[in-house]
């Protein structure tokens, strides 16, 4: 078990991140045409519409939410008078609200997906694969909030911290701050870090031009002559 622990969250974060870092780059030069939402609107609009925006608002909130709440030390909240306590009353407010948007957007969409013949057929087993593991890894989280309930201290997010702090600094004996957290909260780490594994292979991909679009911002105007 020990060595298990090890390889889980000492070395697999590593491995998560080099499958999605050079998968997606693989992906975009090899497969562009596979490069794409496959939006099933054209099929159905019905509830489409409510659905992908909470569950679009939620998960990119509660990614974006994860990343600062993990990788800023202690040092720098305190600083500006926010107590270790505070900041684990803050997530777990704004992780059930979030978490709730998502998984209320996500059912519905799984909802269309499974029900809705025209675009049950058109649904790839990786389609549903990546779906139903991200209602796990979500309702996992959501479940991990009534643990964080019984340490308001905020003691296990500051170990959550500084485990995800040695991995991205590549620091030694990350994965032994992880070693008396509650279960729920390492299921649910393994279940995300596996999301980034799968991501690649996935219509998950055009999250990548989301990000790019912003390019757009700053982007030469398109000049149309007549002829």
């Amino acid at each position: 078990m020990s060595y298990l622990h090890h390889f889980l969250f000492g070395i697999y974060p590593y491995i998560a991140l080099t499958i999605f870092l050079l998968g997606s780059l693989v992906r975009f030069e090899r497969e562009q045409y596979t490069w794409r939402s496959e939006s099933t609107q054209l099929l159905k609009r019905g509830n489409l519409r409510i659905g992908s925006i909470c569950f679009h608002i939620g998960i990119i909130s509660l990614f974006a939410t994860h990343m600062v709440g993990l990788l800023t030390p202690v040092e720098v909240y305190h600083s500006f008078g926010l107590t270790t306590a505070a900041k684990q009353m803050m997530a777990i407010v704004g992780g059930a609200l979030l978490g709730v948007l998502c998984l209320v957007g996500l059912v519905i969409l799984l909802h269309r997906r499974f029900t809705e013949p025209r675009i049950a057929a058109v649904t790839s087993f990786g389609d549903k694969l990546v779906m139903l593991w991200i209602l796990a890894t979500l309702v996992l989280g959501l479940i991990s909030i009534f643990s964080s309930i019984g340490h308001l201290d905020g003691h296990v997010m500051v170990l959550l911290g500084s485990w995800a702090q040695h991995i991205v600094t590549f620091r030694g004996n990350a994965a032994d701050q992880l070693v008396n957290i509650p279960w729920i909260y390492r299921a649910h780490m393994v279940m995300g870090m596996t999301l980034f594994v799968i991501f690649p292979f996935s219509r998950l991909v055009h999250v990548w031009s989301g990000f790019g679009s912003a390019g757009y911002v700053t982007r030469a105007w398109q000049l149309v002559r007549p002829r």
